[in-house]
């Protein structure tokens, strides 16, 4: 009987806690205004005359994912004032660094003349490295945002983004941001929009995105400007892939922009691409947050969840189709060539598996990483990756400690070179002459080689004319070539030079923004190769080469660059009982050479008189087993070594 008194208690308490907590909840919702009756607004019948597409587009730190904040709570997508700032920006590295690294898409809600429109909003990064994050972008709108800072004005990507978007036939909306700032001065930014890109003065917008300043305009402008996507809802259902992510639940997640006729949940589509067939288990729109709808339809942006389970799978660029009909493929995209390639490798073999898979799930989320096997006696089994830039590679290398917790050695980046061989019968028979190379170990022999090309780029530097000089030295420092120069107005100059992209892909941004004192913006594109004479720098320790160690050069800097490796070698390697010569070699020929002293063993020691010639007779005994290890040692070098050495 108390037994059942007990269980009565205790499911009271718990009915009570239970409605206790309902109300709660529904004082919440009804706080932040939400009802519980208010049902979530049914997107699929939204005409299309009523949807925009648009993205935002800027040079770092322009304001970009300001603006998008102050959009998301002007149209009720979040709550204002919730202290919830770069609400796009999701990835902790985007947070740490302060910069946009990855496309992110919300739909926004905005009445306008009595009439509800649907904008699908595009943030996309601003620094040249994630280019390609833009350009997929811009493939799934009509028009954008070019954001510029009344306070900095027009930077080099600022150029490169309206170009791009130019480019792709978008309507371009002009905005101003940070009009608030003291030393602001919209009047010449505006001026230099005009006299850079042919714009009319009178549709340049002013904003503040860090106040919510003229937030208005900015929508009006985007409803008012902007068309209806190109969309057929009659027609059969097609869909744009340009964007893909991986969840641990429910495996691939696809997004799309749905160019012809609609779809629902539990059909079966098919992929232009693989020809692979999937059921579709999930729809969702995104506001930021994911919102689950039973139909996607033509002219709008979703995610596409099928248990897609692999990352070869989702193919950046492809048409998906349901099942059994046969559609016309949309035009993809051109494939994108990584520009930096830098070996990865665990910390320990042990991890091997654990990096694999990491790398294949963030390669998914950034389809510009290319990845090839690769295996160093000194690391074990790893990888080579190519990376669109040195702050594309930094990204990605943090995104695999943050998001899947693994270690990896990075080895320091390198391009890749173009090697045109002699003529031999086995050249002819397999028509392979010319080779494309981004490991120095692959490096042919002196003999086999008629002419090097290496990568070079076209780099747009817009810098205040006080810095002209260093500037120009610079570059010059770095064998680039001037194509033009122009004034943008009385302060500011825009310089062009053609540069070889292994003297940018380092350190040249920072050495930029040092002699600059960090007014001086870069940005570069590619300008395929040249010929040029780059030659392979071994470096040999007591006369063996060590191929983990060798690098790529330009003869010119041969030298300075072998100097400093032998230095920094002495430096790392330790000590050891034989005398270590390290030499850094063309060839047969010594660029540079440094000693490790042996440790040195006084043998005399246990003497304690007697006649000198015990003494001349130990240390000749010394001498010839000094000279006998030296011929038949092995230098023994630390795996830590070869990671202070290759490591960035």
């Amino acid at each position: 009987m108390l037994l059942k008194h007990l269980c009565l208690i205790s499911y009271s308490r718990y009915c009570y806690r239970k409605l206790k907590l309902a109300r709660t909840c529904s004082g919440l919702f009804a706080k932040r205004g939400y009802s519980e009756r208010k049902e979530a607004p049914d997107f699929a019948q939204f005409p299309v005359e009523r949807i925009r597409n648009f993205s935002i587009i800027a040079h770092v730190d322009h304001g970009k994912s300001t603006l998008a904040d102050r959009l998301l709570e002007h149209t009720g997508a979040i709550k204002p004032n919730s202290g919830n700032n770069q609400v796009l920006d999701k990835l902790q590295v985007e947070r740490e660094r302060g910069i946009t690294v990855k496309a992110q898409t919300a739909s926004l809600l905005y009445e306008y003349k009595n009439e509800q429109y649907l904008l699908n909003l595009i943030d996309t990064p601003g620094h040249v490295d994630f280019s390609n994050e833009v350009s997929r972008s811009l493939s799934a709108c009509q028009g954008v945002i070019l954001l510029v800072d009344s306070n900095d004005g027009v930077q080099a990507q600022t150029v490169a983004n309206f170009y791009l978007a130019f480019g792709s036939d978008l309507i371009i909306i002009p905005v101003l941001n940070k009009i608030d700032l003291k030393n602001a001065d919209p009047d010449r930014v505006t001026k230099q929009l005009e006299s850079l890109f042919d714009m009319d003065p009178k549709e340049v917008l002013r904003v503040s995105a860090k106040l919510g300043l003229g937030m208005d305009s900015v929508l009006e402008a985007i409803v008012t400007r902007l068309p209806p996507p190109d969309v057929n809802r009659e027609a059969r259902f097609r869909a744009f892939l340009f964007d893909s992510s991986f969840d641990r639940y429910r495996g691939v997640l696809s997004m799309v922009l749905v160019k012809d006729g609609r779809l629902k949940v539990g059909e079966n589509i098919q992929s232009c691409h693989t020809k692979k067939q999937y059921e579709v288990k999930s729809l969702s729109l995104l506001r930021p947050q994911e919102i689950e709808v039973n139909e996607l339809v033509a002219g709008q942006i979703g995610l596409i969840g099928c248990n897609m389970r692999s990352s070869q799978e989702a193919h950046i660029g492809d048409t998906i189709h349901l099942s059994g009909q046969q559609v016309e493929a949309l035009p993809g995209f051109s494939p994108i060539k990584p520009m930096v390639f830098a070996g990865v490798y665990p910390m320990d073999q042990s991890q091997q598996i654990n990096l694999r898979n990491a790398i294949e799930k963030l390669t998914l989320n950034d389809s510009a990483v290319s990845v090839e096997l690769d295996n160093s006696p000194a690391l074990g089994q790893g990888w080579r990756l190519g990376f669109l830039g040195l702050l594309h590679l930094e990204v990605f290398s943090q995104r695999l400690q943050q998001e899947y917790g693994t270690e990896a050695i990075l080895t320091a980046p390198s391009v890749i070179y173009k090697v045109k061989l002699q003529p031999t019968k086995q050249t002819m028979k397999d028509g392979k002459d010319v080779i494309f190379i981004n490991n120095p170990a692959a490096w042919p022999e002196p003999q086999r080689i008629q002419e090097c090309f290496e990568p070079m780029v076209m780099g747009t530097i817009i810098t205040p004319a006080a810095y002209l000089g260093p500037v120009m030295s610079l570059c010059i420092e770095r064998r680039g070539v001037q194509i033009s120069a122009s004034n943008i107005d009385n302060d500011r100059i825009m310089l062009q030079y053609e540069l070889p992209l292994c003297e940018i892909v380092i350190d040249f941004h920072d050495v930029l923004k040092n002699i600059s004192s960090g007014y001086a913006s870069f940005d570069y594109e590619d300008r395929g190769y040249a010929s040029t004479n780059v030659v392979k720098m071994s470096i040999l320790l007591n006369g063996v080469a060590i191929e983990e160690l060798s690098s790529i050069v330009h003869l010119s800097k041969a030298q300075t660059i072998g100097k400093s490796m032998a230095l920094r070698l002495k430096d790392i390697i330790p000590r050891q009982l034989v005398n270590i010569a390290i030499q850094a070699c063309i060839g047969s020929k010594v660029l540079a050479r440094q000693d490790i002293k042996p440790f040195r063993k006084d043998v005399t020691q246990w003497l304690y008189g007697g006649d000198v010639t015990r003494r001349k007779k130990l240390l000749a005994q010394q001498a010839a087993g000094k000279k006998k290890m030296r011929m038949i040692a092995n230098i023994s070098v630390p795996r830590d070594t070869f990671i202070e050495v290759l490591k960035r």
